[in-house]
């Protein structure tokens, strides 16, 4: 029966392509682009500040065998069978997730930041219903209701941004707003603010017009977790995150929430917005998590603070003016108006000297969006690479003799030279 058996498997045609065939064996051209992609990391400055380095272990976690399994529904609950280890796995990164910030409960299943928070508008407003949210151009995010995005579009939505005098934002202003509007909806977070936020305000804004209170924390989750900065868990009625950037994940996100709202959250998300989750992503974020319960992460978050301190007072020091005058995060964003050169240009020159930013609106910009006055720098990537306040100060006095140099091209490649020769001191993870 047994050699039947054989010879009848021996009979039929291997299947095209091995499944033990490397990348490089079945995908030549791709692996090609990958490792040019590798290389460029390793060799250049990164300053995106929603960008990282993730572990081996998160890579080997987000790679893994898990990705052939498909669960929709959630742990206990699943739509398929098969879902034994599934379920633990996802088990494993709520219960880390509620942990590590505090929560009552956690989904760990959006497949991305911007889904994420539209599932808050899912949960609990209808189409049409005021939200209060922070202005795009002075630090807020596409999904806290700019016309461009499905969230301006299906609902009426109300902006706050910074005062013209310092900068930064007008609690006043916010809660002024909230009583002529009434929104049901307020959102506290930011794309591009290099300041705490005060949750304790926003969250005496939200009860005095009786609406949810929701964070976006996206950009700043590490720096929470590591506790470089305040919790708005237990302020907010929900907290949504991207589990990327400063948190040092895949690319994922999670919604944190009361336990008076996880029902709601969890319908907006599966069957409302999504169908299956990225099981090999719920597996990384399960790490990422794992590794931020660790006593180091709080090192590192307190040295992205530092580093984008150190990084924003070397600019200053360059002639260079910045949003609210400096930073409390991981970010910094600058104002190149003074400088007289436009914030598209600034960042194609220092890629091609090794330093990699994005350009970015400033509040009051009078440039358009696709060649803004500003300039976006982070920290969490070379942070996670080993680089301190000196290195950043260095930074600083590489973007300031390109620019001042008027992005000439032997400036830009002796920098390009010096940002090499660095990044192979302090190698890539």
């Amino acid at each position: 029966m047994q050699q039947a058996a054989i010879k009848l498997s021996q009979s039929f045609p291997k299947p095209r392509g091995s499944s033990s065939a490397s990348l490089a064996q079945t995908d030549p051209q791709l692996a090609t682009l990958l490792a040019q992609e590798e290389e460029r990391q390793r060799l250049k400055v990164r300053l995106i500040a929603s960008e990282n380095y993730v572990s081996s272990a998160v890579r080997e976690a987000g790679s893994s065998i898990i990705t052939n399994q498909y669960s929709e529904g959630y742990p206990g609950a699943r739509y398929y069978e098969g879902q034994q280890i599934v379920d633990q796995v996802e088990r494993l990164a709520i219960e880390r997730a509620k942990q590590l910030f505090g929560a009552e409960h956690a989904n760990v299943q959006p497949h991305s930041g911007s889904p994420a928070n539209l599932a808050v508008y899912l949960a609990f407003l209808k189409p049409g219903d005021t939200v209060l949210g922070m202005q795009l151009s002075h630090g807020g995010h596409l999904t806290h209701g700019s016309k461009a995005s499905i969230t301006g579009k299906y609902w009426n939505i109300v902006s706050y941004g910074l005062d013209p005098q310092t900068k930064r934002l007008d609690y006043d202003q916010i809660r002024r707003l909230a009583r002529e509007h009434n929104p049901k909806l307020v959102i506290a977070g930011h794309s591009a603010y290099p300041r705490q936020l005060d949750f304790a305000a926003f969250r005496s804004i939200a009860d005095e017009v009786g609406a949810i209170l929701l964070v976006d924390m996206a950009h700043f989750a590490g720096l929470v977790a590591g506790g470089a900065h305040p919790s708005p868990v237990p302020y907010a009625d929900v907290v949504t995150t991207t589990t990327h950037k400063s948190l040092r994940g895949p690319r994922g996100a999670m919604i944190l929430c009361r336990a008076e709202h996880a029902a709601k959250i969890d319908k907006a998300v599966f069957p409302g917005l999504q169908g299956g989750p990225h099981n090999a992503i719920t597996a990384a974020i399960a790490t990422t998590l794992q590794e931020a319960l660790q006593p180091e992460f709080a090192a590192y978050a307190a040295q992205c603070v530092a580093n984008a301190r150190a990084l924003a007072a070397g600019l200053i020091d360059r002639g260079f003016e910045l949003v609210t005058g400096g930073t409390d995060n991981h970010l910094v964003l600058v104002d190149l108006r003074n400088k007289g050169i436009g914030g598209k240009p600034v960042a194609a020159a220092l890629d091609r000297a090794g330093l990699v930013t994005n350009y970015n609106a400033v509040p009051w910009d009078d440039h358009p969006p696709q060649n803004p006055s500003g300039l976006r720098l982070g920290s969490p990537s070379m942070t996670t690479r080993g680089f301190r306040e000196a290195e950043f100060r260095k930074v600083s006095e590489w973007i300031g003799r390109v620019v001042d140099s008027g992005l000439d091209d032997e400036v830009i490649a002796e920098v390009a030279s010096e940002t090499r020769a660095l990044c192979a001191v302090l190698p890539m993870p």
